[in-house]
């Protein structure tokens, strides 16, 4: 599964990489900044494409903020949404809860990397060792997750006209890990590359199976993994620091005793 990421990119970046124009850029992704430690219920940035209202036959791409952890139309209740962070390319196309925004709303998730976390056979206290690890791009490129986003109506805001009304949530499609990352762990994300951005954002484009040709796990040395400091574990602690890899030696700051003065 994906359940934690790193994004720090701004705004003018993701402006620039998903070729969306300034006056497309929703006030609150300016507010976000940088977050190290993504986690589920956040607000999140994602890549979004909707037809334009004046002319149905053609799109405007946007980037905007969503609650990460999807949230169908038809849901009762948010309470859905905190299973709901994950979905697998596997049954995507058919699962109820996945397959309305599969074929129409999908979007992208741009990332700096996400963590894993590998369990060790060696144990602590009689539970066994978990080891976070960040994964990436070595060359610094943005990771462009393949998501989709729900719309849900809060009826307890009377004024369908007002932002409150409605409720913007997402989740990270993932597959099967193949290659060396499928040691950490069995799911990886799927990624979007940059020449089938607008392919995969279309709404006018519904077929399942054409849109599922377009992603693609990342080829073999196309993301990097190291190991980081446990410190990522705890949704409490943010900063770049978080990226940092271990040193050579493996200790972990976060494992350092506490020096009292």
């Amino acid at each position: 599964m994906c359940g934690r990421y790193a994004s720090s990119r701004a705004p003018s970046d993701l402006v620039a990489e998903f070729e969306i124009e300034a006056g497309n850029v929703r006030e609150s992704v300016e507010e976000l900044g940088e977050n190290y430690n993504v986690a589920p219920t956040n607000q999140v940035i994602a890549v979004v494409e909707r037809k334009d209202r004046e002319q149905p036959d053609t799109t405007v791409r946007k980037l905007t903020t969503v609650k990460w952890g999807l949230v169908p139309s038809w849901a009762k209740d948010t309470s859905i949404g905190s299973r709901l962070i994950n979905a697998r390319m596997e049954t995507v196309a058919e699962k109820p809860a996945f397959k309305k925004a599969f074929a129409t709303r999908r979007c992208i998730l741009p990332a700096d990397g996400y963590y894993e976390w590998y369990t060790a056979e060696e144990k602590l206290n009689g539970k066994p060792v978990k080891q976070p690890y960040f994964i990436h791009p070595p060359d610094g490129s943005v990771l462009s997750m393949a998501g989709l986003y729900e719309i849900w109506r809060d009826k307890s805001v009377a004024d369908p006209d007002q932002d409150a009304a409605w409720l913007w949530t997402c989740t990270v499609l993932t597959t099967s890990a193949t290659d060396d990352l499928g040691r950490i762990h069995d799911r990886i994300p799927l990624l979007v590359e940059r020449e089938r951005y607008d392919a995969w954002l279309d709404p006018l484009s519904s077929d399942p199976d054409d849109l599922l040709e377009l992603l693609v796990p990342a080829a073999p040395g196309r993301l990097e993994a190291y190991a980081v400091s446990k410190a990522v574990s705890s949704v409490k602690n943010n900063g770049p620091h978080l990226v940092d890899p271990l040193p050579p030696d493996g200790d972990d700051p976060q494992d350092a005793p506490t020096t009292l003065f």
